[in-house]
């Protein structure tokens, strides 16, 4: 069985549209609900400041990438770099722990606005309004209660309904992945968190009349399950609710035995669902977006096969590809790099020793000679660390000229890429691509080496 989460993953939203329409509800709604000056109004949505992976620090009000190893790499404070002097003082000495309340982890597409919406309020406050003091916590948590009420009230999606042509892409490939999926006997599944009335509509504007085998859009899955509350759904004993087929209106409220498919259903639970359809987890495959609520979640809680959805893959594959001779040259100048610093520390040990206490065969050792050599290779090192530092720049700036590649924070993984790595058996950029892979392709990962094996 494969199933398939609705929202960045079967329906691939034109992003910066939808999240330029975030981001003016959601101020409209802390001017007029929160009482927030009128100036937010005149700010302009940039959709290039934020990736997925950054971390909101309510506490200090910065915005920050981390490795994967929980360091952390570039900080902003509103959109003004901080300095490493500044980043040190503030992240050296604490272990940055996520799941604290003093953290929020930006790890899926629909929360991107709200983070630029937080360094652009306090650069309105402190830049142009004068502030001294910004209580950073709690505009944090008013920017998050007015895009849930965005979400609540209906409002976003609302907007979405009433044009889904200016804010759904259209991809030919997808009906036509399903129906290859479908004639090769897998049993495909949907389950999202969005409500039944939503997700009707949206499933028929993008799959409705697609292919002459399947009218309507239920015609491609043997269940639908909305309102999951992922990850609750992978975690807690819920029960499902039927639902109307067309209107999406809850029809029954009773507990239900089984999964019928004349009806979508709501709620539920990743255990109540594996009893009705009697199909070990090992068996199903999970595609999703949202790093913590479709893979984290299911690969901790179930045995679920997991797919991930990174839209932003096709650009930096792109970008990739237009650096790689860059991206060369830089391995090439860290393995001058460890030489020289090699060379150095050899140096510097002979330049400490005791003549008395020489192995080497030498009577005495020329200390100025070695000073000078030492300087003269520090000077080459500096040297090389700018021309390693001009490189990164450039390719950083290609990638996001806030925050690089999405995927890397200097030389390492960054804590999300490193997310992905460990929990998603699968990733790709989008559902169709799985339509030029035969049905029966078994995807192996690549063998995986230790730093000792690289020989």
């Amino acid at each position: 069985m494969i199933g398939f989460d609705m929202d960045y993953t079967l329906l691939k939203y034109r992003k910066q549209s939808i999240e330029a329409l975030s981001y003016k509800l959601t101020v409209e709604k802390l001017i007029k609900q929160y009482g927030y000056p009128p100036e937010l109004d005149s700010m302009v949505y940039d959709p290039a400041f934020v990736v997925r992976g950054l971390v909101v620090d309510k506490k200090t009000g910065n915005i920050f990438k981390m490795d994967h190893h929980n360091h952390v790499g570039r900080v902003y404070h509103g959109r003004r770099l901080l300095s490493r002097d500044e980043r040190k003082s503030l992240y050296r000495n604490a272990k940055i722990r996520l799941s604290g309340p003093r953290y929020h982890w930006i790890d899926t597409m629909f929360a991107l606005p709200e983070a630029v919406l937080y360094a652009d309020i306090i650069d309105l406050f402190e830049l142009k309004l004068g502030r001294k003091r910004i209580d950073f916590r709690q505009l944090f948590e008013d920017i998050r209660g007015a895009i849930d009420e965005c979400h609540r009230d209906d409002s976003l999606k609302s907007m979405i309904r009433s044009n889904f042509a200016e804010f759904i892409e259209e991809d030919p490939d997808l009906p036509v992945a399903l129906h290859k999926l479908r004639s090769a006997g897998k049993k495909l599944f949907v389950l999202t968190n969005s409500y039944g009335p939503y997700t009707q509509a949206a499933m028929s504007h993008l799959l409705d009349g697609k292919l002459s085998e399947y009218p309507v859009w239920q015609n491609y899955f043997d269940f639908t399950i909305v309102g999951a509350s992922k990850p609750a759904f992978f975690n807690e004993d819920r029960k499902f609710l039927a639902l109307d087929k067309t209107t999406g209106e809850i029809v029954d409220e009773t507990e239900i035995n089984a999964l019928d498919r004349q009806f979508i259903f709501q709620g539920g639970s990743v255990s109540e669902f594996e009893r009705f359809i009697d199909v070990p987890g090992e068996e199903i495959l999970y595609v999703g977006d949202h790093i913590y609520g479709d893979i984290i979640r299911s690969k901790k809680e179930s045995l679920w096969r997991t797919a991930l959805i990174l839209e932003e893959m096709e650009d930096e594959i792109g970008v990739a590809k237009q650096k790689r001779d860059a991206q060369s040259e830089l391995i090439a100048i860290e393995e001058e790099r460890s030489m020289l610093e090699h060379e150095i520390t050899q140096k510097k040990l002979l330049l400490n020793m005791k003549n008395e206490d020489e192995t080497d065969g030498r009577a005495n050792i020329d200390k100025k000679q070695l000073r000078l050599e030492i300087d003269k290779k520090k000077k080459e090192l500096r040297n090389l660390i700018e021309e390693r530092e001009r490189i990164e720049s450039e390719i950083d700036r290609a990638y996001n000229p806030y925050w690089g590649s999405v995927f890397k924070e200097g030389n390492d993984n960054s804590c999300f890429g490193r997310q992905v790595e460990r929990y998603a058996c699968l990733y790709t950029s989008r559902v169709s691509n799985f339509r030029f892979y035969s049905p029966v392709q078994y995807f192996r990962s690549p063998r995986h080496w230790m730093a000792h094996e690289k020989l």
